[in-house]
């Protein structure tokens, strides 16, 4: 009797471990077959769709508007095909039929489902950040601009912030922001729209006011550029508001406008412009602006010891060249640099040094590749073209940038701030005293798609995020 008994258990236990490895197998298959159909999905849309439009599918969650249709159809459409003058590539070589309709299916069940991740800090004063031995907490200033792409500040306090849909706003205080009368028509189409705000050096004295904006052609709509205008600020209108600097070529693109203002200490203006798209044609040639850091004089005219004002066939408002798509300008006022950020394609984000006359390489040299997955160049180093002071790979899609001088943040006072578009992030670029890239920090995780930093008038920083739009103070916390 003892030996059947113990047989049977044993036959009870082989059963049990044949039924369990049979559950294990059974959901490990289940567990392919899931990633098979939607990890793939994910995975392509990490690769060839978040650095433009987000990570966990954040633009397309917030969404009002789709250009191309928003069902599955014009999505695969869309995708395999592509779109150039908005800058989307067509991905038919590298990505198959299925492949498209998978990634189609992962945008449309995250659009159904919501599945966004949500950042409260800026309305729970208890959460606590800690960054270089000082305590940070964030405060939500405003939510009234959904695109805040241009953040500024007078001495008196009035903070004037743009909206990219063509708003200007000023907001004094707790008072709630009014909107600004005398603005420019904008075209407000992919990248364009209105951008960077800045008031001049003495705005206290002739209340002049800069903003950018992507201008429609005067008689044919589907061309556009970047513009730098100008006028003074009265009684929350702008008056003999005009346009200064018009970039040339107009372009049928909707992309890679730039569009970042700064004056140096000897009161001229500097201002990015984006190659609009057209690698080939323009960043590599002086007869253009496009692809270019622009020097400017306050009213808009070219100084004349400007590195190319003498050269025949190239345009005398140009201080360098070979860029790409520089959404981030910013001045070291105690060591006379001018730095900028730019997007690289897949990979290849640069923090450059800007200086007179020297080409920063775009397309030639690049650490980048093409959207698509193809190269652009072998070539990183080439003679005569500079190495960016920093870049990421793979990119985290910069936009916006400021120089910090401000006794408020002890910490991080000599270091660049950079706003991440794709990661939902601040990040901070720690600079040694001879101005040596450290080493990097990202500060407040999943906050938003980061569009604009700032260090304003009374020392403070700002920031604003998009979809939905708000602007943040970082506040020290007195220990």
């Amino acid at each position: 009797m003892k030996k059947i008994k113990y047989t049977l258990v044993g036959f009870v236990v082989l059963l049990l471990l044949a039924f369990t490895a049979y559950k294990c197998t059974t959901k490990k298959m289940m567990a392919n077959a899931h990633k098979k159909v939607v990890g793939n999905s994910e995975e392509n849309y990490q690769e060839f769709c978040a650095s433009c439009h987000g990570d966990k599918v954040k633009k397309f969650i917030t969404r009002d508007k789709w250009v191309y249709g928003e069902d599955r159809e014009s999505m695969f459409k869309v995708i395999k095909f592509g779109a150039d003058k908005d800058g989307m590539p067509a991905y038919q070589e590298a990505l198959s039929n299925q492949e498209i309709y998978d990634i189609v299916d992962y945008i449309l069940a995250a659009v159904e489902n919501k599945k966004s991740e949500e950042f409260s800090s800026g309305e729970n004063n208890d959460v606590v950040f800690h960054s270089e031995g000082m305590k940070l907490k964030l405060e939500l200033i405003t939510e009234e601009a959904e695109s805040p792409w241009g953040i500024t500040q007078s001495s008196d306090g009035i903070l004037f912030f743009t909206d990219k849909q063509g708003i200007l706003f000023a907001k004094k205080g707790n008072e709630p922001a009014v909107k600004i009368k005398g603005l420019p028509e904008v075209k407000f189409r992919g990248q364009g729209g209105l951008m960077d705000v800045k008031l001049h050096p003495d705005f206290d004295g002739n209340k002049k006011i800069y903003l950018t904006y992507s201008k429609p052609h005067p008689s044919n709509e589907d061309l556009s550029t970047t513009v730098l205008f100008s006028g003074e600020i009265e009684n929350d209108q702008i008056k003999n508001g005009k346009d200064i600097f018009i970039a040339q070529p107009y372009e049928n693109t909707s992309r890679h406008f730039g569009s970042r203002i700064i004056f140096d200490n000897d009161g001229y203006l500097f201002l990015s412009v984006g190659e609009r798209g057209r690698r080939d044609e323009y960043p590599q040639k002086l007869d253009n602006h496009l692809g270019k850091i622009i020097r400017l004089n306050d009213d808009g005219t070219a100084p004349e010891d400007n590195p190319f004002y003498d050269q025949p066939n190239a345009k005398n408002e140009v201080f360098s060249y070979g860029h790409r798509n520089p959404q981030g300008l910013c001045y070291d006022p105690i060591n006379n640099i001018i730095y900028d950020n730019e997007h690289g394609p897949r990979g290849g984000d640069e923090i450059n040094k800007v200086e007179a006359a020297k080409n920063y390489g775009w397309p030639v040299i690049t650490y980048g590749i093409n959207y698509v997955g193809t190269k652009i160049t072998d070539l990183t180093h080439k003679e005569g073209m500079e190495q960016p002071e920093h870049y990421w790979v793979p990119s985290i899609a910069v936009c916006g940038m400021d120089f910090i001088t401000s006794d408020k943040y002890p910490g991080w006072k000599g270091d660049i701030l950079s706003g991440s578009l794709k990661f939902d992030y601040l990040n901070r670029n720690d600079l040694n005293e001879d101005g040596e890239f450290v080493k990097e920090e990202k500060l407040f995780p999943t906050i938003g798609r980061m569009r604009s930093v700032s260090q304003c008038a009374d020392g403070y920083i700002y920031f604003g995020v998009e979809s939905p739009g708000k602007i943040y103070r970082i506040v020290p916390i007195q220990q």
